[in-house]
């Protein structure tokens, strides 16, 4: 069976990916945090560079074999630098880490180690699990629970309250101050950003979801400020799932000392949090990046902002509110009315909707949030225009009415039937299914098809 294609090895598991080709072909990915990679990228993601072990750096490894290994990490390395206009003298780029929340805990792990101090924005306000999220009860993430974490919050006009910021920040002393969110649609002020960290603390971007917007020029760009940057490479950059660390070569402390950050991020994440790199990742990547340092890609990343405006706008006229008001990136994020976020959610994954319920600071469940994040990457990869979105709004919508309209309904008749039960029967959903089916078949999504 070493030979057989998976169609005859496995035609189970082959049965189970058709299926999923199928879902994804059909459905309004709406999931502001997915996409779809290129023919090429799927194609060095399943290639023989996975059989490869190479711990180590280029030309230090602890395995023999790795020559063209080495030649490919070196080029994914350059093109990570080149995208983002980096100066190699200054700054240099980590591309073995194989996850964003990985790539964060080498941060803190590699600069200010066990129960260091941290400072993120809140989940509820956007941030994310990373970022040292913890509730008054319980430490949650990795971050919290090997860290020692503070949150900062957004004020009442629902975008980062700086002001707050400062005073939590010089009552804390944050050794990382963290920028970056998962569900915050304004941009950062860095410059702010350095200021309240001082000359001794690490500023850290995490800019996983709009890295493709930054690197397009069309957002704030970190690198003038921050000393470390961390990424996700599968979000809007549309590789595969892998991440990179960013960080300058070294710093200097108030007290004139230079610290080598180089040294200390390289060695947190191999030995300090994982063993071999994924090869056959790091050249899907350097594919990916190759990719993202072309005009082509600079009009995608206008289009997804496009996209994004019209889907805000078009929310709007159909009288729903957005935590922030709107969005200036690549998502929005609805506060539902009479409603929780996950029905909603169910609701549209019965209609072939992919979306994802999202906290707000009011809400005290993650389970039943009052939010609803949409983000316009993925559609917008597969050829999604503006025209296209209004009909996208119209359809989420639509979910949304039938969502409420059922939980009012189960409210009426109590426990005697559940939510899903009663959507079941709705012939509302599969109407709403076809509408998404006839609209997603307009469009194709990339496919390595390994069958051949």
């Amino acid at each position: 069976m070493l030979y057989d294609c998976l169609t005859k090895a496995d035609p189970e598991i082959d049965e189970l990916i058709k299926r999923e080709e199928d879902r994804q072909r059909h459905s309004l990915e709406l999931i502001a945090s997915e996409n779809f990679t290129s023919v090429s990228v799927l194609q060095a993601n399943g290639s023989v560079l996975t059989n490869k072990y190479s711990e180590g750096t280029v030309g230090n490894r602890y395995y023999g074999g790795n020559e063209y290994i080495d030649q490919i990490e070196l080029i994914c390395k350059k093109r990570a630098l080149e995208l983002f206009k980096l100066d190699p003298e200054i700054w240099d780029v980590n591309v073995q880490v194989l996850t964003g929340s990985f790539a964060n805990l080498a941060v803190y792990l590699g600069l200010v180690g066990k129960d260091g101090r941290i400072m993120g924005l809140d989940l509820p306000d956007g941030g994310h699990l990373s970022h040292g999220f913890q509730t008054k009860k319980k430490k949650i993430s990795a971050s919290s629970i090997f860290f020692t974490s503070k949150a900062y919050k957004c004020g009442e006009n629902e975008e980062i309250d700086y002001d707050a910021l400062e005073k939590n920040a010089r009552e804390f002393k944050p050794e990382v101050l963290i920028c970056g969110a998962s569900a915050y649609t304004k941009d950062f002020d860095y410059k702010r950003f350095r200021e309240i960290a001082g000359k001794d603390a690490y500023l850290m971007m995490d800019m996983a979801h709009v890295s493709g917007i930054i690197a397009a020029g069309l957002m704030n760009n970190p690198f003038e400020y921050c000393d470390v940057v961390t990424t996700t490479t599968h979000k809007i950059l549309r590789g595969p799932r892998s991440a990179m660390i960013f960080y300058r070569k070294s710093k200097t402390l108030s007290s004139g000392e230079t610290v080598n950050i180089k040294s200390k991020i390289e060695s947190a994440v191999f030995p300090g949090l994982q063993g071999g790199p994924h090869n056959q990742k790091i050249c899907a990547l350097a594919v990916a990046l190759k990719q993202a340092n072309t005009q082509e890609y600079r009009n995608y990343i206008k289009n997804v902002l496009e996209n994004a405006q019209t889907m805000a706008e078009e929310f709007k006229k159909l009288g729903c509110k957005m935590y922030g008001g709107g969005t200036c990136c690549h998502m929005i994020l609805l506060i539902l009315q009479g409603v929780s976020g996950d029905l909603v959610e169910k609701i549209c994954e019965m209609c072939n909707i992919s979306a994802n319920k999202n906290c707000i600071p009011s809400d005290t469940s993650p389970l039943k949030p009052s939010g609803l994040r949409l983000g316009t990457p993925a559609l917008t990869t597969r050829g999604f225009g503006k025209k296209d979105f209004v009909q996208v709004v119209k359809i989420v919508h639509e979910a949304i009415v039938i969502a409420k309209d059922i939980s009012s309904k189960c409210q009426e008749v109590g426990d005697n039937i559940s939510f899903v039960e009663m959507a079941e029967k709705d012939s509302r959903i599969g109407q709403l299914k076809s509408k998404v089916i006839e609209l997603t078949s307009k469009f194709d999504i990339p496919i390595f098809n390994y069958r051949k």
